[in-house]
């Protein structure tokens, strides 16, 4: 650049943050990085807050968990090569899970693209072909004035049903270079509109009119597109069961009389859901754990609304219905009677099976010696505030929270979409920064490495985010699936960190306590300002598998 050091000139790092604030961001996270560096001077002179984590791919699952707690989209910068490819394992889950994203990725410079090999430094042969597995597209600018119009796509992209993360990737010295484009004054970006095709309503209503074992399940898909209000409408006019997915939990009221809660792994609850006639499948694909690890056989007929067009009967036969959750679920309560004949169950009423079948699930419990695991997410569930947002790693007390959590008025989120290792800790210090209100994180010893640096992020942010760690010396969950299929366990057991100790070096509250006190330990350190660590030694065993049995 020609301009003397320290002189601010506006480039198209600037072009970049202007037109994020623009569109409504107000926070970025991410690691700088040496092609990156016109990205973050930018950010000195805009209003973005920026958070900065220490590891790239828990930058993403910290855009991912604000995205979801705050319905906003979540930004991420990233520098090139390694630090872009780092992102990667993070993006998986917002893909998998529809969490709207921009991501906004350094390259080398322009004279650097192609099939040469020059010896840069981070060059890849094709850095946004590492992306398209786990984005829904991928751009690359090269020139200034294109920035504006790119960056206000991929949000249009990312907003628009099905929502996911979007990639745009800047050179390096399109970043640093000098710009003659005006600063962005006003951007738009608008969802496209997704609304079901009117036929079919009409042929999904006679199918649900006329349905004398009607039932419902919720997925993540109905929480994305709000059709809360519209699903209870539903379920009350149909007098349908309910069941949500891990990722729709919250979508119905717990303790409804029709509601099956989240058992979706119990066998009872698939027997129930078999013998619907018409089953209504909203926002799922009906895929492992929905279908309760593909051992379920719909014996009526299904209809399936999902935003995302490869969900349409991925898992069978299916009325198709691509459409928002939103839309199509407030035009077919709109265009559904509510009904004069009362679903007769084989002589029970829908409410009498729920209520019966919860029982037996219960009973199927009480018989399995499960009362540490039982009481222990009693406990939690107790501590918790209603309204707290909770994000659960891939850990024993996560599938347990899969099917037994009550969300309350707050929000669950979980990483069962990819099913990675991470998530939990950096998806809640995210959440803590978009609502900054206190966040609980559940982890195992083991997902718990995969984040322990962002004890670093909670600190230098001081974000109120209270991390419960669950340690049992090892991957509980792997622990225990091979020991029940080869008879012992391999490559489970894990050396670990005296994790109070480790969470003190950070400048981090912590404390130890046993299964019984973990309930008294969260309401304490719920009390308390900043971040926080509650570290319980035990060992949780998993509820006997449904799907296994004879």
């Amino acid at each position: 650049m020609s301009a003397e050091a320290g002189t601010a000139v506006r480039n198209g790092g600037d072009l970049v943050v202007e037109t994020l604030e623009a569109l409504g961001a107000t926070t970025v996270f991410g690691i700088p990085g040496q092609h990156a560096l016109g990205l973050f001077d930018a950010l000195s002179r805009s209003t973005l807050e920026f958070v900065s984590s220490r590891v790239e791919n828990n930058a993403a699952f910290a855009a991912d968990g604000f995205t979801r707690a705050t319905g906003t989209v979540g930004v991420l910068f990233l520098s090139t090569g390694p630090g872009a490819l780092t992102s990667l394992a993070g993006l998986q889950e917002a893909y998998a899970t529809g969490v709207p994203m921009v991501v906004v990725a350094s390259q080398i410079p322009i004279e650097g693209l192609g099939a040469r090999r020059r010896g840069m430094l981070h060059q890849l042969d094709d850095q946004k072909a590492s992306a398209a597995n786990v984005t829904k597209s991928q751009r690359l600018i090269q020139h200034a004035s294109g920035i504006p119009s790119a960056i206000q796509d991929a949000w249009t992209e990312a907003i628009s049903a099905p929502m996911g993360p979007v990639w745009v990737e800047v050179p390096q010295n399109v970043l640093l270079a000098p710009v003659m484009v005006p600063a962005v004054e006003d951007a738009l970006a608008e969802p496209f509109d997704n609304p079901p095709r009117s036929e079919l309503v009409t042929e999904a209503v006679k199918w649900l009119g006329s349905a004398q074992r009607p039932a419902i399940i919720a997925g993540g898909g109905t929480r994305r597109g709000h059709a809360e209000e519209s699903l209870l409408s539903l379920a009350e006019k149909l007098h349908a069961p309910v069941i949500c997915t891990p990722g729709g939990k919250g979508a119905f009221p717990w303790n409804h009389p029709l509601s099956l809660q989240s058992w979706v792994e119990d066998r009872y609850a698939t027997d129930l859901l078999e013998d619907a006639d018409v089953l209504l499948v909203i926002g799922s694909s009906l895929g492992e754990i929905t279908s309760n690890y593909f051992t379920f056989a719909p014996r009526g007929r299904i209809i399936q609304i999902d935003a995302e067009p490869r969900v349409l009967e991925s898992n069978g036969p299916a009325l198709g219905i691509r459409a928002d959750a939103g839309q199509a679920l407030t035009a077919l309560d709109a265009a559904l009677p509510v009904r004069d004949a009362i679903p007769d169950w084989h002589g029970k009423t829908a409410e009498d099976l729920t209520a019966d079948t919860l029982a037996r699930i219960t009973a199927r419990l009480d018989a399995q010696d499960l009362d540490l695991e039982r009481k222990f997410m009693a406990d939690i569930r107790a501590a918790v505030p209603a309204g707290m947002q909770t994000f659960w790693d891939m850990t024993i007390a996560a599938y347990w929270a899969w099917s037994c959590w009550d969300a309350g008025t707050g929000q669950f989120h979980s990483a069962q979409g990819a099913g990675g290792l991470g998530y939990g800790y950096p998806g809640a210090l995210g959440a803590a920064v978009g609502t900054r209100e206190r966040v609980l994180a559940v982890s195992g010893d083991g997902s718990a490495m995969y984040s322990i640096a962002e004890l670093a992020t909670a600190r230098q942010h001081d974000l109120p985010v209270t991390w419960l760690i669950v340690d049992d010396g090892g991957y509980g969950v792997l622990r225990e699936y091979m020991v029940d299929a080869f008879g012992k366990a391999t490559a489970t057991e894990l050396a670990g960190p005296d994790f109070v100790k480790l969470a003190e070096s950070f400048g981090v509250p912590a404390r130890r306590t046993n299964p019984e006190g973990v309930r008294q330990a969260l309401e304490e350190s719920f009390a308390q300002d900043g971040p926080n660590v509650v570290v319980v030694q035990t060992l949780l065993r998993l509820f006997a598998p449904t799907h296994l049995a004879n």
